[in-house]
């Protein structure tokens, strides 16, 4: 269904490049039947789309002089959740696309959305670093949920044209108070967002979190980034020296080779636990503030896993058993066989 519907648009695409295009050249581009072409013409006809069709040698369709596909209305905060499930998509694998095929959809998104729009989307994929925005636990909508769209783009456009900007921020203690900072740009790193800047108040480079900033108000006046700062290292940076409530170790099966690419980069560290040749096993390390993602992240993996630390893991694990359990209608309490050597096996 999802393969019909994208070459109907890419047939309303076809023939909005002008001229009368003839049903066997349809056909061709779209790699389908002639009857396949008319029944998607058919398709946009219901969707009042003026296709004509014209008789004679030289016949084809063609769509009515004058048309135009109008605006797509979309709020910021629409548009935003629509481009970054692209690229979530497609950086997980959970879309079955390839880069080109996302960047046509994200440029023939940007095309049809109203000036403003797009211009703040333009803002935001020129000011931020989007190389680790993956699930790890939060997706791409979920980060949206937390983070205010009218906040993000007013950061990426002061980001993108170098204005001072007055926040207000609150810490993870509660307390909040206003700042103005020089943000040099903003990344997405594993569900949340960041932007990196200088801070006027203690003359450093700071990173705070997107979510926690509040009235945004750019300032008149203009900065350069200096030209040996990285703002996605200064991001990884700020993160890798933050405390974390839960530092998870968990031994996976298989090697540091094959897990690589089943994480977020900059997530894990993986180290082999295991020199036996006949049973490979890796040692998966990470820091977070809540457990009940990294059960559901683990479990995701399709491998056996077992628990090291901490202990507060393992009865995350054992209530999604649970809970897969009884959606399968099976007996909780029957015992389940271990699948793994030594600690908690899963």
């Amino acid at each position: 269904m999802a393969r019909s519907t994208a070459r109907v648009l890419t047939l309303l695409e076809l023939l909005q490049a002008g001229g009368i295009q003839s049903v066997a050249t349809l056909a061709t581009r779209l790699g389908v039947d002639e009857r396949t072409v008319r029944r998607y013409v058919a398709q946009l006809v219901e969707m009042e789309v003026p296709v004509e069709s014209i008789r004679g040698r030289h016949g084809g369709y063609r769509v009515a002089p004058g048309y135009r596909m109008p605006p797509l209305m979309l709020t910021d905060e629409e548009a935003l959740t629509l481009l970054l499930g692209l690229i979530v998509g497609r950086r997980s694998g959970g879309v079955p696309i390839d880069d080109e095929t996302v960047e046509g959809a994200v440029g023939k998104l940007r095309r049809v959305l109203p000036r403003r729009t797009a211009a703040r989307l333009d803002a935001l994929l020129s000011s931020a670093d989007l190389a680790f925005l993956s699930p790890s636990g939060r997706s791409g909508a979920e980060a949206i949920g937390d983070t205010d769209p009218e906040v993000l783009m007013v950061l990426s456009e002061a980001a993108r044209d170098r204005h001072p900007v007055a926040i207000g921020y609150t810490r993870k203690d509660g307390l909040a108070s206003r700042r103005t900072i020089l943000p040099y740009g903003i990344v997405a790193r594993s569900g949340r967002w960041y932007v990196t800047g200088h801070e006027s108040r203690t003359g450093e480079v700071r990173t705070f979190r997107v979510d926690r900033v509040s009235d945004p108000v750019v300032l008149p006046g203009s900065f350069n980034v200096p030209a040996d700062v990285d703002v996605s290292a200064a991001v990884l940076a700020s993160l890798a020296a933050t405390p974390w409530r839960y530092q998870v170790s968990v031994r996976v099966a298989g090697t540091p080779e094959d897990l690589h690419s089943q994480f977020p980069a900059g997530l894990v560290t993986l180290e082999p636990a295991s020199s036996d040749d006949t049973e490979r096993w890796t040692r998966v390390r990470l820091r977070a503030e809540r457990l009940d993602w990294v059960a559901n992240y683990f479990a995701g993996l399709g491998r056996d896993f077992a628990i090291e630390e901490p202990g507060e893991l393992r009865e995350h694990v054992r209530a999604l058993a649970e809970r897969l359990l009884a959606a399968c209608g099976d007996d909780a309490s029957k015992p389940v066989p271990p699948s793994s050597p030594g600690s908690t096996p899963v």
